[in-house]
């Protein structure tokens, strides 16, 4: 049986081997043909010479990752494991860095690989479209950015905005004003800005109009000049919302459409404007596509299992 030393020089092994060795718990996962044994700042790994070449590949991708961020957790060490190559999972270092400091000095950072190409992507081009499935971070990195563009004062206003299909749900139903109908809908939305705006700063930014939070009917008509708008749940809007939304585009506008087609909530036979607008828009330069995936999931680390069960069983069908 080879054997491979591999010593840990100029880090800290107990930050990088994670608590109770977590970290190296994960690799063993990864690695179940080889037996790892972590002691003190040394990690050795014995088994076939292919799979420790392998290893120490893949060890240093890990080793390198964290000398630039300081920090390894599951998600991270998942993408450098499963990437082909470095591109698959290093970006610049200005697109990890905090987006906004938000309420009480929390740093709004991108936590992912994807999240940090989604702020480069936003950098380079002013139509964005952001896919992936629940809890991969798609709209509040886009919440993020608006933020920062309106304090940076590259734009006037902050546009928010979702089609009003929910489940089957209709809004003529639901009690209250159209105000209190519509808040529901938009409450991730308030979320991710109660998290980056303090309270009375961002009741004044709405009661001012310099953020608008509303559904795309109130889009129509409108030309969106001097503003970073969002279109997120864009997966149940149809071909004429689609179509109508992305013609609302003004002069010094920036424009980041968020979604999940595995997510559509479109009556049966209706196309949903999203899945449309992927494939028409794929090849027009100037607009920029990421594919988020449930290696970039931020929430608890069930609901990464439970986005995989459920692709397994519609994968079936």
């Amino acid at each position: 049986m080879n054997e491979l030393i591999i010593e840990l020089s100029e880090i800290n092994p107990r930050e990088f081997f994670g608590q109770q060795n977590a970290n190296i718990e994960l690799l063993k996962r990864y690695f179940p043909k080889l037996k790892i044994v972590a002691r003190g700042n040394k990690i050795k790994a014995y088994g076939d010479e292919d799979l420790l070449e392998e290893f120490d590949r893949r060890f240093s991708m890990l080793t390198e990752h964290f000398g630039k961020y300081n920090k390894l957790d599951e998600n991270v060490i998942e993408r450098v494991l499963t990437s082909q190559s470095k591109a698959d999972y290093e970006t610049s270092k200005e697109s990890g860095e905090t987006i906004v400091h938000g309420v009480s000095g929390k740093l709004i950072k991108p936590q992912t690989a994807n999240q940090r190409k989604l702020v480069e992507l936003s950098k380079k081009n002013d139509l964005v479209f952001a896919i992936g499935p629940a809890g991969t971070g798609k709209t509040y990195v886009g919440v993020a950015l608006a933020v920062k563009a309106l304090k940076e004062k590259s734009v006037k206003r902050i546009i928010l905005t979702r089609p009003a299909v929910e489940a089957g749900e209709n809004l003529g139903f639901l009690p209250g004003d159209m105000k209190e109908k519509l808040d529901p809908y938009m409450q991730p939305l308030y979320d991710a800005l109660r998290d980056m705006i303090p309270h009375e700063k961002l009741e004044s930014f709405i009661e001012k109009g310099v953020i608008q939070i509303a559904p795309m009917a109130f889009m129509r008509g409108r030309t969106l000049d001097n503003a970073f708008v969002i279109l997120d749940e864009a997966q149940n809007t149809t071909h004429a919302q689609m179509k109508m939304f992305l013609t609302r585009m003004g002069r010094s506008a920036k424009f980041m459409i968020t979604g999940d087609p595995g997510q559509i909530d479109l009556p049966r036979r209706v196309t949903s404007g999203l899945k449309e607008a992927l494939l028409i828009l794929k090849n027009v330069k100037g607009v920029g596509m990421l594919y988020l995936d449930d290696k970039d999931v931020v929430r608890h680390p069930l609901v990464k299992k439970v986005i995989s069960a459920y692709k397994d069983i519609e994968n079936r069908n």
